[in-house]
């Protein structure tokens, strides 16, 4: 379940969980925002927040595994094309490269491809991909 929804049917705001679980504002923010994904938090944070919402720490936890799975299907498979842009643009990314616009851009046409021309990806992966990385 996500955190947001389960704060809904308790009628809980962030601040009066973070107040009743003793996990910092900072930490709830940071996991609701998606900046630190929950299963990668610790067990005491995960034992405090599920036991005020109400929930199993599996319960908590579920979704976001789920979408890591999904993500990681998403990222694996591709056309070859598309993936060696995708690897090319992530290089680019993590060395700075001054040719990051050029990279961009054959990322954003192998995508638009695979989708409109090709249809070897569905129209939610490709969302997915220029989401994550466009």
């Amino acid at each position: 379940m996500i955190i947001t929804e389960l704060l809904e049917r308790k009628k809980l705001t962030k601040y009066r969980l973070a107040i009743e679980s003793g996990v910092p504002h900072s930490t709830l923010n940071d996991i609701i925002s998606g900046r630190t994904r929950i299963e990668k938090s610790s067990g005491e944070t995960l034992f405090k927040l599920s036991t005020v919402l109400g929930v199993s720490i599996e319960e908590l936890i579920s979704d976001s595994i789920e979408q890591a799975a999904i993500e990681k299907s998403y990222e694996t498979g591709l056309p070859d094309y598309l993936q060696n842009d995708l690897d090319a643009y992530k290089d680019g990314l993590k060395h700075q490269s001054p040719l990051l616009d050029c990279l961009w851009g054959e990322l954003y046409g192998s995508i638009n491809t695979a989708e409109i021309s090709e249809g070897s990806i569905t129209p939610e992966h490709a969302a997915y991909l220029r989401k994550k990385y466009l």
